[in-house]
């Protein structure tokens, strides 16, 4: 398997350098990342439930698809080849906000990611790679919020962070409408 490299970036998200994946969570370097949230006509999310050999967070639910773009690689473009490798799937999105945020995420690993959210519509129902997820389903986001608060330990720590202000945009747009 070859090396992966993530794009370090400053607070400003400029490029300043590339850094082999691991190492870069090991060092807790700041790097690249995108979450898509994509949501049905019905306003339900879809998850994903990580698969159990992923290198962190394994078997954790999180957001339908989250990843790091290649050197000289849109985030857009990036997140649109995350959603087709992982989901076996493909729709429209928009970014609608982005954060920096830093977390332990366990097996000596920090995640120190200045996150690009993505939010789509879709009913297309996805087809999932199981190298990467284990499992996936659409929820209701009134039971998410509940069970994201009585279950954390279930769910990744950037997606619980990003929640609500994806909540916020999601309702602002009226596409839950």
């Amino acid at each position: 398997m070859a090396e992966e490299f993530v794009v370090l970036v400053d607070e400003n998200d400029e490029q300043v350098g590339l850094m082999e994946k691991m190492e870069a969570h090991i060092r807790a370097k700041l790097h690249r990342a995108f979450s898509v949230f994509i949501f049905n006509s019905k306003g339900e999310l879809l998850l994903q439930q990580r698969a159990g050999h992923k290198y962190h967070s394994p078997l954790l639910w999180t957001n339908t698809v989250c990843s790091h773009p290649r050197n000289g690689e849109t985030t857009v473009d990036a997140a649109h080849r995350r959603i087709v490798e992982e989901m076996g799937m493909d729709c429209d999105f928009k970014e609608a906000f982005s954060f920096v945020y830093k977390a332990d995420v366990g097996q000596g690993l920090i995640e120190n990611e200045f996150d690009h959210v993505f939010i789509g519509v879709s009913d297309i129902r996805p087809n999932i790679n199981h190298e990467e997820v284990a499992s996936w389903k659409y929820v209701d986001l009134n039971w998410l919020k509940e069970d994201v608060i009585n279950n954390p330990d279930v769910y990744t720590q950037w997606f619980k962070i990003a929640l609500a202000e994806v909540i916020e945009h999601f309702n602002k747009k009226g596409i839950n409408s």
